[in-house]
């Protein structure tokens, strides 16, 4: 099987030869600690360099990579964006206009590129959004033009050529409509708009589902990936941020609009991933077409095996492995990994991972001992 063959095949309850090897991606401060414990300095560069070590240097195994673009690049960025600035620099602190236009306050132990960019598990306070009016939204609304240059590659038909002959695993990733508005308005005012304002965030969904879709007729008539991740972080750890019957009215319209156009060029996976307690949000996600979610936090209340009771084989899962296991290293984190990953694997449409970024409190022997965990029940080693 090729290495996207796999992906697709482990996540749709196909049969694969092997489940993808995808441990878990280590974010700087923890590469910065396991370089001190026996990463080598030049491995501990960027996370993908951190993993592939692992994998093929400690435990022998050949690693193909999991996902490249080969050359797929979508911006669905604003165009242009705001001029990013440092409005002040005070107290150990750099109050900044980042390039969505809005003023967010960041230690100065990291340079303003922290704010928007997950290099690492940063706090931030946002201190306000560019949306605050309908007048502001008219203005943003011009802002989002899906023929701009640069949205797409001007080469499209040789992009899709080059995904076409690859191997291994392609993906777009695109904002929800809520993660969104969120970035526009900010996630209190959001939530507000929509007992107060109902009609505007109902035009701003729409407009976003529609740039959307403009953009992605740019490219699905050329290149399929073989992935769709759509970013909808709208959960926090006990409840979602907007309950289940509004999510339904409001925002389940675009995303089926979505999932007919993905699923008539043919997207293989349509991945959802958002933080927080999700399980009142799946039985819409799985209404919509979505067939893959992640990256189904242990501390926030989540659980695939219940999951799966509940929901069958509707929904196929990526990561749900406490990381709070992973860190205490032994027979804890086994007991975490067979917990879940037995019983997943025997039934279906499950990659095991990590259930979010790898923070600095997992050791790197103990992340070591957790991927070769994985190896031997993925059938790696």
């Amino acid at each position: 099987m090729t290495t996207g063959e796999r992906y697709v095949s482990a996540l749709t309850f196909g049969n694969p030869d092997k489940i993808p090897l995808i441990p878990g991606w280590p974010r700087e401060s923890t590469r910065a600690r396991w370089a001190r414990e026996g990463l080598p300095a030049g491995a501990a560069q960027r996370s993908d360099l951190a993993v592939d070590y692992v994998i093929r240097e400690v435990l022998g195994i050949d690693r193909q990579e999991p996902v490249n673009d080969t050359g797929l690049r979508v911006d669905f960025r604003m165009m242009p964006l705001f001029e990013e600035e440092v409005l002040e620099h005070k107290n150990g602190h750099y109050i900044v206009r980042d390039w969505m236009g809005a003023i967010t306050e960041i230690s100065d132990r990291y340079d303003y590129t922290y704010i928007r960019e997950a290099k690492d598990f940063v706090t931030r306070r946002w201190l306000s959004f560019p949306v605050k009016t309908y007048d502001d939204w008219l203005k943003m609304k011009e802002r989002y033009d899906a023929a701009a240059a640069g949205r797409v590659p001007a080469d499209m038909a040789a992009v899709g050529e080059r995904m076409r002959a690859f191997s291994g695993v392609t993906q777009i990733n695109v904002n929800g409509p809520f993660w969104q508005m969120r970035e526009w308005m900010g996630m209190e005012p959001l939530c507000m708009a929509f007992l107060d304002e109902p009609d505007m965030v109902r035009e701003m969904i729409d407009f976003w589902c529609g740039f959307v879709l403009d953009v992605f007729e740019r490219v699905l008539p050329f290149a399929t990936p073989t992935v769709v991740r759509i970013s909808e972080d709208m959960a926090y750890k006990a409840h979602p941020m907007i309950g289940p019957e509004m999510t339904r009215e409001f925002i389940l319209p675009a995303y089926r609009k979505w999932l007919a156009m993905f699923k008539k060029h043919g997207v293989a996976v349509v991945d959802m991933d958002s933080d927080g307690y999700i399980e009142d949000l799946i039985p819409i996600w799985i209404e919509s077409g979505m067939n893959v979610c992640e990256p189904i936090e242990v501390a926030a209340g989540n659980d695939i095996v219940r999951f799966r009771e509940k929901f069958g084989r509707s929904m196929g899962y990526h990561g749900g492995i406490d990381k709070r296991a992973i860190a205490q290293g032994g027979d804890i984190m086994r007991a975490e990994v067979m917990r879940v990953v037995p019983p997943l694997l025997r039934d279906g449409g499950f990659i095991p991972s990590c259930d979010h970024g790898v923070p600095a409190d997992i050791s790197y022997w103990n992340y070591v001992e957790y991927t070769r965990l994985l190896a031997q029940l993925t059938g790696w080693l």
